[in-house]
């Protein structure tokens, strides 16, 4: 591991190597500890042994090597015996993300494609490869050799059989969230996955749950996440499924996730969902809402997973024509005003301001626009653009919290600084610690803690102000004396949390 910023990586980077003594100071000698690493192991295996070295080939922090360096590194490495070189992009503590959603697929293959040139043995590329096509795309390129995957293979373990058989509509895709693996893993537990929560956890769930002898009819209301990943697990185990969705698409809150620059992998699950329960052979019934819970009475069982709706804050003035629920902000695609105020700054405020940021425009599947919108510039030392500014919002966007905590608190511990950092060098006002006294034609005003009000001005203002259930059938389902279990959103609406809906919607299939 000759990357990333691990030990190996001190030694070669001017950044934290200081000594003095033939293992520091020039560039030769700062390589010289990887190499004899190198060498040693080398001695010790045999020539036929497959040594794969990680080198960095974009630090993205100050003091990292020159792509000078960086080459003549990969040839003295090829010398000392390495046989193949894998690709690592930036230091854990870059400012710049290298693995998130936001993240276009495949963007550093071209700096591996510079790799490649300079050396005989294999180049790997690496980072935000979750397609096959992405990686096949890089081959054909002449980018790399081989390409490396990790997260790709928790969300589907069965990711490269089904892309050899012409199968990749099949693919549970990983959307790079880093919910339940990044996440987990630096909270000190095991490692899983938020569209497969069985990854890491096989054993436990075959040992957990029997193999159902009867099958059930089972209906499924609400195709969000919670319900579409139960549905297909019910299907998996046996069971006859229909699926009930009020709306004329699947999917839920994450057609609302599709919709937010750096987001569009959602749209890759919705799809898995759908592939996966038609192949089963269950059934979807779109644009059809359960009014009447007595054409529920043949299924066996009943699973609710009609999600959540917005929470109305009682505002004085929200009923406005400028003030919008985030949900119809962005179904709508509404363009951002000149002046934009988002009340509530948790993961959907978060997601509405970097929406507003970016006019709801996308350079997901961009990498050119991504490394100049972050100051990537691959010619340079450490991959850095030293006269790079980040570009100010043409909106004045103003983000606020009636909590005094630190804004993004509730985001993700591996991601939530990158959009942290967005606001900030974007110019998004934060302000916490306050209450909303009313709306008015000009605006928001607010009271701080010392009593003092004060407008915000606004030609837009966005409620993000929480969730409620959506779980009225369940009354009119016991007084039907009809079987059924809520789940997901229906059941605890709290900040909206997919790992936990898909969860629920996957244990109810086995456990029931």
């Amino acid at each position: 591991m000759g990357s990333e910023g691990y030990l190996v990586h001190q030694f070669v980077a001017a950044r934290t190597n200081k000594r003095t003594d033939e293992w520091g100071g020039s560039f030769e000698n700062r390589i010289r500890f990887a190499l004899e690493i190198v060498r040693a192991t080398r001695e010790k295996v045999g020539k036929n042994f497959i040594i794969i070295f990680r080198i960095s080939v974009l630090d993205l922090v100050e003091g990292g090597s020159t792509p000078e360096e960086v080459l003549q590194f990969a040839r003295e490495l090829e010398k000392a015996g390495v046989t193949i070189l894998n690709s690592g992009i930036g230091w854990h503590e870059a400012r710049i993300p290298t693995i998130g959603s936001m993240v276009p697929g495949g963007a550093f293959a071209t700096v591996t494609a510079n790799l490649r040139k300079a050396v005989k043995i294999p180049i790997v590329a690496t980072n935000r490869i979750n397609l096959p096509e992405i990686g096949e795309a890089i081959l054909e390129r002449g980018e790399a050799d081989l390409v490396s995957m990790a997260r790709p293979f928790l969300a589907d373990p069965h990711f490269v059989s089904k892309a050899a058989s012409g199968r990749q509509q099949e693919i549970n895709t990983c959307i790079a969230c880093n919910q339940a693996c990044l996440d987990q893993i630096f909270q000190g537990k095991r490692a899983s996955c938020l569209v497969n929560p069985q990854a890491c956890e096989e054993k436990e769930w075959q040992d957990k749950f029997s193999v159902p002898t009867t099958k059930k009819k089972i209906a499924i209301v609400g195709a969000g996440p919670a319900g579409l990943s139960s549905a297909i697990a019910f299907l998996e185990r046996g069971h006859d499924v229909t699926v009930f969705e009020k709306s004329t698409v699947l999917g839920g809150q994450f057609n609302l996730a599709t919709l937010i620059p750096g987001k569009s992998d959602y749209k890759e699950s919705i799809r898995y969902w759908k592939t996966r329960i038609e192949l089963l052979g269950g059934q979807i019934i779109l644009n059809h809402a359960i009014q009447d819970v007595n054409e529920l009475k043949n299924f066996d069982h009943v699973i609710l997973s009609s999600g959540v709706t917005p929470r109305d804050p009682k505002i004085p003035g929200q009923e406005l024509p400028h003030v919008f629920a985030y949900d119809k902000y962005l179904r709508e695609q509404m363009k951002p005003g000149k002046k934009v105020a988002i009340i509530g700054a948790g993961g959907i405020g978060f997601d509405v301001a970097t929406y507003v940021l970016f006019a709801g425009k996308h350079f997901d599947d961009n990498a050119v626009e991504f490394m100049h919108h972050w100051g990537i510039d691959p010619t340079k030392k450490s991959g850095l653009d030293p006269t790079f500014k980040a570009a100010r919002s043409p909106t004045e966007i103003t983000l606020l919290q009636r909590s005094d905590r630190a804004f993004g608190k509730t985001l993700g511990k591996t991601t939530g600084w990158v959009h942290r950092a967005e606001m900030k060098r974007s110019g998004v006002k934060m302000v916490g610690g306050i209450q909303y006294e009313k709306i008015t034609a000009e605006g928001l005003w607010i009271i701080h803690a010392d009593q003092r009000k004060e407008l915000i001005e606004a030609d837009q203002i966005i409620l993000c102000t929480g969730q409620l259930s959506e779980n009225s059938l369940a009354t009119k389902l016991t007084a039907a004396s009809i079987p059924h279990t809520v789940i997901g959103g229906a059941k605890l609406a709290s900040e909206i949390d997919a790992k936990r809906a898909i969860r629920d919607g996957i244990e109810i299939a086995f456990s029931l």
